[in-house]
């Protein structure tokens, strides 16, 4: 039998809603895991999330629109945040914005055509002493450099270690 893209989301939501509780505290855990695994939370998703959770679709729409770790559109599998702060302006954040959209080709806000990398700004990343600062994934690269740009993004593209996006979709099969 077929499964349709939908009906694996919606059995995909099913089981984090069992694994973290059919509780509104459920929620962000249940978008956390649809963002890993999907590389984004569409209206669909959303829609599902209340519904196994018995809340209105306009809470899951203000979580995912609130926090920014968190889309409605289409992310690459390495998402860059870069932050913003005064801090990393004064340490050369700039040089290294531009450097990021040269090498990459898109400017922030943009993925990658092959869906590889999203460039974002981060309003804060907590490394004010270490920066410029930049996120990739869940993995913090501080003091960064034009220069270093061009190591991280190779880095990135031979990964398959702690800077990949978790995919849990293998768990999932054992489980």
């Amino acid at each position: 039998m077929l499964v349709t893209e939908q009906q694996r989301l919606k059995d995909d939501i099913g089981r984090w809603v069992q694994r973290y509780g059919a509780q509104r505290s459920a929620l962000i855990p249940v978008l956390q895991e649809i963002q890993a695994k999907y590389s984004q939370v569409s209206e669909y998703a959303m829609q599902e999330a209340a519904d196994h959770l018995g809340i209105h679709p306009v809470e899951v729409y203000s979580v995912v629109t609130f926090y920014a770790f968190l889309a409605e559109a289409y992310q690459g599998k390495f998402v860059i945040r870069l932050c913003r702060t005064i801090s990393c302006d004064m340490a050369g954040k700039t040089r290294v914005a531009r450097q990021l959209e040269n090498d990459l080709g898109i400017t922030f806000g943009q993925t990658t055509k092959d869906g590889k990398f999203t460039l974002e700004w981060a309003n804060c990343i907590g490394m004010c002493d270490q920066g410029p600062a930049l996120l990739v994934n869940d993995h913090v690269f501080t003091s960064v450099t034009s220069e270093k740009v061009h190591d991280i993004l190779e880095l990135c593209r031979k990964s398959f270690g702690p800077l990949a996006v978790h995919d849990n979709r293998h768990e999932e099969a054992r489980q």
